[in-house]
């Protein structure tokens, strides 16, 4: 078994004990001594063991508030002791550790390892999908399979497709431009969207009605769609659906400048407008970040 899959196996076992007992973490802090002593007594180096153990404990709030974002269906007491921290492991090593030392990939594949190892008959399954998940929000960082996510989508091997709707909002204030964003869980800001037709109330809304009522039920706004900035689309994952295609269709619209009332759900914890001076500066989407550039620069010309 190579060290660091031994490393990450322990712990695991100190997370577990840690959790199951409701101990402190100066209390894992020596539950990870005596485990260490146990059963690596020959690997003389525990410095990853520990900045991974510390690691995790010090994030364990944020990545929790993740965890249950990204399976909104499963509350943390709900979840297995042994499937939620292999998820907050995995979490950790995919959003907060060095990717030179730990590519996402390796997180990603390490955590289901240690499912398949200590889980259930599911655990892999769920595992992958919530770590599935947030990779796909965080844009695929190191993704080199473009061709081979093609290819699975032409063999079938999408459970189903969504059609969803978003924009750059923007807005004048004087001679001030505004646009809207919005904040997720994972620390990015990006823009409002959401599906399209998705209920038998609205199945048959254009894309562009769609946009217009999912952008007022996220932020509040009113706005006027004034042309197509571009689409994207990619493949999500779902802990009990599995894989879905996300096909989304962004717009440029206007509103007025006004107080935004971000929607309370799952994915989101902010929404603000911004200067466009500011707009360039923030945290965003690879996919994301060409269609705010665009807009900008429509907007500039324009004004």
């Amino acid at each position: 078994m190579a060290n660091r899959h031994l490393s990450r196996s322990i712990i695991l076992q100190t997370l577990f004990e840690w959790d199951f007992g409701s101990r402190n973490s100066d209390q894992a802090m020596e539950i990870f001594a005596r485990n260490a002593e146990e059963f690596a007594p020959g690997l003389g180096d525990f410095s990853f063991m520990e900045t991974l153990l510390k690691g995790v404990l010090g994030k364990q709030k944020d990545i929790d508030l993740i965890i249950v974002k990204a399976a909104p269906d499963w509350p943390m007491d709900k979840i297995n002791i042994i499937d939620r921290n292999i998820l907050r492991i995995g979490l950790y090593e995919l959003l907060f550790a060095d990717r030179s030392q730990v590519p996402p990939k390796v997180a990603i594949n390490e955590a289901i390892e240690l499912s398949k190892a200590f889980g259930g008959d599911t655990s892999s399954k769920f595992v992958n999908g919530v770590l599935g998940a947030v990779y796909k929000e965080l844009g695929e960082p190191g993704k080199d399979e473009t061709s081979k996510t093609k290819n699975k989508i032409a063999n079938g091997a999408v459970v189903h497709n969504e059609k969803l709707g978003g924009a750059v909002v923007y807005a004048k204030d004087g001679e001030d431009i505004y646009l809207a964003l919005v904040h997720d869980v994972f620390g990015r800001w990006t823009l409002s969207k959401g599906k399209i037709g998705d209920s038998p109330e609205v199945a048959n809304e254009t894309i562009e009605e769609g946009t217009i009522r999912e952008i007022k039920e996220e932020l509040g706004l009113d706005i006027e769609i004034k042309e197509k900035l571009g689409e994207n689309e990619y493949i999500a994952y779902h802990p009990e659906k599995g894989k879905t295609r996300k096909h989304v269709v962004y717009f440029l619209a206007e509103s007025q400048y006004k107080d935004i009332v971000v929607e309370q759900k799952g994915g989101l914890d902010d929404a603000k407008w911004f200067k466009l001076a500011d707009i360039l500066d923030l945290n965003f989407y690879n996919d994301i970040l060409p269609l705010v550039t665009k807009a900008i620069n429509l907007l500039l010309k324009k004004a």
